[in-house]
Parts: structure tokens; C-alpha cells; sequence
């Protein structure tokens, strides 16, 4: 089996390659699982260390739409792209040209390129819950579901829905095997901040437990939808491997989400670190954040990934707990 990962050296491109490879074999659609050959990484830097001394695995590092065009990505042969790559929420809103280019104008070139193979790769396309917003005068979103429908209200966000849209009808032709899915904020990442308006959700935690400040530059009553890493990359492993008919209609699948505010994502800080790392946070609001995070949904359901038997992170804190498991060299503060 030959896998494409965009986005493959980045955070969660390099844990889903990981994930990919501890497993050996893998199944797509249902069908008996393969062995894995190979999986490309295609992205702007190169891959982990670890990654690059894996026999099975190839970097491809330059601008994705130029990789497309020049027939680099995907190789003959595939028979699944995760489609992770994208310019972020932050990006979009500053550079219009940019995130049409990364993101509708890429992901339209790599599906024509699937579609040129011939044999229906599956492709799992990482959307977002930023296709949902609360549009100017009216009331809170409310709950979200599957099959709520998108009113976008930021470039990234629209730009994720005509995504979505052209996924689904290239599988409707049959050129694919889409599959999209809509995951959660993800906290929490380590490194440094990106360009994405959630990049504090990970921020406001990652930097405390260093001993470093952080911004927060929303109020405590802030709503979010988060989700770990680790659930996150078992939605994208498991929308690959589901059957037509577990998957069911071509609509896009929200994500496990764990519902929580900004101020009881400090309160398990300090239950974790205690109050001097939650003496590290300036809350200092900053409008246009606001504005955007808050048109986000805070209290999204997820069915149709609950019938895939996908689970969502049981609290916050086990969040904080397994980030700091991971990234112990990382932590500066005792942790209790």
C-alpha cells in the first residue's frame, strides 16, 4: 500500500505517518488490511529524523501546488491521500490570495491528480469546524451537528467549505473515495505558536508549564471545541478505514469534540501545575480574536463519528496530562 501525507512533516502529518507505521498494514474502505510500502511526506520542510531513516517512508519537500502540477505528488500507484496541509485561519484573513491558493487551488489540483490515476484513491481531506460561524446580528450557534449547515463567516472557513464541497463531487463521480472530516480545535501542540487565531488555546497551556508567559486574548467565558492529538489522528485513521456503507453519505463528518471554556482550560492548568503557572497568563483581549474564535462553535455533537466508534478525550485535564507526558523536556514547573 502507498500513502500520501500533505502536510506529512508537520505536527500531525508526522504522528499519523507514526501512527501509519507502527501499525504495518493497514485497510482502506473495509477491505482486508496491506502492508504498508510506502508513505510520502509532502511539505515545505523536510521530515522528523525519526521518519527520514524509515526505509518506507519519502520526503517530498516544496510548495504542494507546485508538487501537483509538476506530477511529484501523488506517484502512480497511490492508494490513499490525507490531505492535512492547508494555510490557517490567522493566514487566510491576512492574505486572501494565499489561502485561495493553498488551500481551494491546491486541494482542486490534487484531486484532478487522484482522479488522473484511474483507480479511486481514497481521500481523507482534513476540513474544520471554522466552516460554522455565527453570522452578524444573529444569536448563538447553538449546537452543531453533522448536518448543520455551514455559514462561514472567515476566509479559511469558506474556503474549507467550497473544499469540502469539491471533495464530495469528485467521489459522487466516482475520480475518489472522500472522506472529510471536521476536526476540533487540537490542543495541545507543542513547539511554537502558528499562524492560526486558535493557536493560544495550545499556547495559554504550552508556555505556562515552560515557566513562559502567554496571552490569552480571549475572555474566561470563551467557548471551545477541542480535541487532543491523539483522538484527532484516530478520526483520520478511522475515516479512511471505514466502509462505504459505515461512512455513509458524502457529507463531511464532525470529529469527537470535547466541550469546554478557556477559563476551565486555566482551572486544570492550575489543577496540574498549580497557581504559579496560571500566574503566567495575561489575559489581555485583543477584539479581532475574539470576534473570530467567538463565531466558532463551542458545543458541536458528532454522531455519525460515535457510530465509527470514535471517543472523545474525557476532560481537559487529561489533555494537559498527556502533553506533558509527552513533551516531559518541555516542562519547567513541578507538576503535581
Amino acid at each position: 500500500m502507498n500513502i500520501v501525507i500533505t502536510g506529512g512533516a508537520g505536527f500531525l502529518g508526522a504522528r499519523l505517518a507514526r501512527a501509519l507505521l507502527a501499525r504495518g498494514t493497514f485497510s482502506l474502505r473495509g477491505a482486508p488490511a496491506r502492508p504498508i510500502q510506502q508513505i510520502v511526506l509532502a511539505d515545505l520542510g523536510p521530515a522528523p529524523a525519526d521518519l527520514a531513516a524509515d526505509p518506507r517512508v519519502r520526503s517530498v519537500q516544496g510548495d504542494l501546488l507546485s508538487l501537483v502540477e509538476s506530477r511529484d505528488v501523488p506517484a502512480a500507484g497511490t492508494d490513499a491521500v490525507f490531505h492535512l496541509a492547508a494555510a490557517v485561519s490567522g493566514e487566510c484573513e491576512a492574505d486572501f490570495d494565499l489561502g485561495m491558493r493553498s488551500n481551494v487551488d491546491t486541494t482542486r489540483a490534487l484531486l484532478q491528480a487522484c482522479r488522473a490515476q484511474g483507480s479511486t484513491p481514497v481521500f481523507v481531506f482534513a476540513s474544520s469546524v471554522g466552516v460554522f460561524g455565527r453570522r452578524p446580528g444573529d444569536g448563538p450557534l447553538g449546537t452543531i451537528a453533522d448536518d448543520t449547515l455551514p455559514t462561514p463567516q472567515g476566509s479559511y472557513g469558506i474556503q474549507k467549505f467550497i473544499c469540502e464541497q469539491l471533495v464530495a463531487d469528485y467521489s459522487r463521480k466516482g475520480f475518489v473515495a472522500g472522506r472529510t472530516v471536521r476536526p476540533m480545535t487540537v490542543a495541545v501542540r507543542p513547539g511554537r505558536p502558528n499562524g492560526a487565531a486558535s493557536s493560544f488555546f495550545s499556547g495559554m497551556i504550552r508556555e505556562p508549564l515552560k515557566g513562559e508567559r502567554a496571552r490569552v486574548p480571549v475572555p474566561a467565558d470563551t467557548p471551545a471545541a477541542l480535541a487532543s492529538p491523539t483522538s484527532t489522528i484516530e478520526g483520520f485513521l478511522r475515516a479512511a478505514e471505514a466502509s462505504d456503507e459505515q461512512w455513509g453519505h458524502r457529507t463531511a463528518v464532525n470529529l469527537p469534540s470535547l466541550r469546554t471554556t478557556v477559563g476551565e482550560m486555566a482551572q486544570a492548568l492550575e489543577k496540574v501545575a498549580g497557581k504559579e503557572a496560571t500566574a503566567l497568563l495575561d489575559w489581555s483581549p485583543d477584539p479581532a480574536i475574539e470576534k473570530l474564535v467567538r463565531s466558532w462553535p463551542g458545543d458541536v455533537a458528532w454522531e455519525r463519528a460515535r457510530g465509527l466508534g470514535l471517543k472523545a478525550d474525557p476532560d481537559f485535564e487529561s489533555i494537559v496530562r498527556a502533553y506533558i507526558a509527552e513533551n516531559a523536556d518541555a516542562v519547567r514547573l513541578k507538576v503535581r
